[in-house]
Order: C-alpha cells, then structure tokens, then sequence
C-alpha cells in the first residue's frame, strides 16, 4: 500500500517531563520518539497542528507514514498515541521503523458491513454485538491495509463470526491463528432481541369487573337525572 502520510519533525536533545511541558505550552509542538530497526531510538518533535490534523484520518493509525527528520525520510507506522484525559491535547507520540522487506507486526481496525441486511438482524430481529473491533495483524509494510472488513450478511441469530471466517487480504495473516486454532477468537455474533420485561408486582387488571363497575356507575348516572 502506498504512503499518503507525511509528517515533518525535528530531532530533540532537551527530555524530561519540563522539556515536554515547554514545548507544548510555548512552541505548540508534540514531544515523539521513533524506534526499531537497526537504529537508535530517536526523540523528536511535531506540530501539534499537524498532528491533530493526521489522527483525524483512520487510516493514519494503520498506515505507513513518512517521518521527515530534519531532511531525512524514514517510515514508520504509529504505535502510541498518548492524550490529555480532559483536553483536546496529544502529549506524545510513539513511532516504530518499518522495513520494506520485513514483516511488521500491527493491529488494523475491523470494518462491519451488510450487518442491518444480515438474516440475524432482517428476519430474525437480532442485534449484533461486536467482540473484537480491531485484529492483530502480520504483513509486509507494502500489503498493510487501511481495515479489514468482516460481512455480516449471511449470519443468523446466534451465529458467532471468528478470526477465522474473516476473508483477510492477500499477504495478509493473522497473529492469533499463527498461534493455532485454539486461538481462533470470536469477532462478532447476533443475539436473540431479549424480551419485554414483566412487571410482576403490577395489580391484576379483572376486565369484567371495571365492566361492571361501569356499568353500575352508568345506572347510577341515569337514576339520578
């Protein structure tokens, strides 16, 4: 898969959490680190503008970025993201190097389709739960997909979808079931709708004795005119 993905950073030498305060607060910048490979880990620094901008995109979480560091290029795919609890901050970023000709370990996330047009769901009234909305992965950086789609369609009520019935994308393989089938986990199923509760200690309704009542209430009413 292509890079669409660029961001332009700038090596750091000042760390430390006052560092990183700094640099947020005065420079509208994002402390970030990238790492692996044949490489020492490198510390750097982004615009935040540009940041929030690139994580706006779900395919930038799952997709080979271009890091450009000071002139020179290197790719990587993100593998962090830390955000203020209470703010619409990004506090730091992780980046892993990626090599072209070695397989990369990641997670994609899974898209749901056909699921209202399901027979669980058209015919039968279910309701789909999601157990897994994103999988575990293994690749060559040039076949990382954007997402996985899993179709619902032919599932009925009470049918579970796992690892295994996904149709995953060519040179793509799961790291689950590299494992074995003993790890062949459940994405997805379609549960029976559950039923309208009773209320148990709701009075009993007698129809024919609010009849009578009404009735004697009408005689009355006639009685009086």
């Amino acid at each position: 898969m292509s890079t669409d993905f660029t961001l332009h950073a700038k090596g750091r030498e000042d760390t430390g959490k006052g560092a990183s305060r700094r640099l947020r607060r005065l420079a509208g910048e994002i402390p970030a680190i990238v790492y692996g490979g044949k490489k020492d880990p490198a510390m750097l620094t982004l615009l935040h503008k540009d940041v929030a901008k690139a994580l706006e995109n779900e395919a930038f979480y799952s997709h080979i970025v271009t890091l450009d560091i000071d002139g020179s290029s290197e790719d990587v795919i993100l593998k962090d993201v830390q955000r203020h609890p209470a703010k619409k901050q990004i506090l730091h970023l992780d980046f892993f190097r990626v090599n072209k000709t070695t397989k990369l370990h990641t997670k994609v996330p899974l898209h749901f389709i056909n699921e209202d047009s399901s027979i669980g769901v058209k015919t039968g009234g279910g309701i789909v739960a999601h157990t897994m909305t994103e999988l575990d992965i293994m690749c060559l950086p040039k076949d990382l997909p954007e997402y996985i789609e899993v179709d619902m369609a032919d599932i009925d009520l009470g049918q579970i979808v796992h690892i295994s019935d996904i149709k995953l994308p060519k040179g793509v393989e799961s790291v689950a079931l590299s494992h074995g089938s003993d790890h062949d986990l459940s994405v997805a199923t379609i549960n029976k709708p559950k039923a309208a509760p009773v209320d148990e200690d709701a009075p009993a309704v007698d129809a024919d004795a609010d009849a009578t009542e009404g009735s004697d209430d009408s005689d009355e009413g006639t009685s009086e005119e």
